[in-house]
């Protein structure tokens, strides 16, 4: 099959976000100008750079989540393990600008140490971020947010051997369509090289 997106696919639902798959879930906080707290899931995240470590998701519409970052110029990613994606879920919902998504979903928050942000204290690792720069993308309302990691919070459970152990941390991603998967396993490649 072959169909060129501005004609359509044919199909019952988009495979894009299916074939763009696993996504890791950017489980982004921020705090408004006011102090009202934000926490949103977003499957287009991915680390950009190494040195310095930089981190970008992408917003399609403009959300709290973007004004907040826009307004305050930084925000947190929390990266997602299996355990919570009940909560995850839940801290998706539409909820109005000043309703708090941490106590909406039963999320637990703790203050970032180099941010003016909250966090979420069990997440298997998390990222403070200043923002960098806002990219507008083509089509209606989207754009990429990329910002610089300032602060690396792991959780201690997940340091195995000095190395942050993904299988230990669950990691979830986001596949297509309402899919999810959980890394259970993982296996190594040398590079040829190396």
């Amino acid at each position: 099959m072959f169909y060129r997106p501005a004609d359509g696919h044919g199909l019952p639902h988009n495979p894009f976000n299916a074939i763009v798959s696993p996504r890791p879930i950017g489980w982004i906080s921020t705090r408004s100008a006011e102090g009202h707290d934000n926490l949103a899931p977003y499957s287009f995240f991915n680390a950009v750079a190494y040195e310095p470590p930089q981190v970008m998701f992408a917003s399609s519409g403009r959300k709290d989540t973007l004004n907040n970052v826009e307004q305050t110029g930084v925000f947190c990613v929390n990266i997602v393990g299996a355990e919570a994606a009940h909560i995850m879920n839940l801290s998706s919902a539409a909820l109005a600008h000043h309703q708090d998504e941490f106590a909406h979903s039963g999320a637990m928050r703790a203050e970032c140490g180099e941010i003016a942000c909250a966090r979420v204290s069990d997440a298997p690792a998390t990222l403070e971020c200043r923002l960098t720069q806002v990219v507008r993308l083509a089509g209606a309302d989207n754009h990429a947010v990329f910002g610089e990691v300032v602060g690396i919070h792991m959780r201690d459970d997940c340091v195995v051997n000095g190395r942050f152990d993904v299988v230990k941390a669950r990691m979830l991603s986001r596949l297509g369509y309402r899919d999810y998967a959980e890394v259970k396993e993982v296996f190594e490649l040398m590079r040829p090289n190396d």
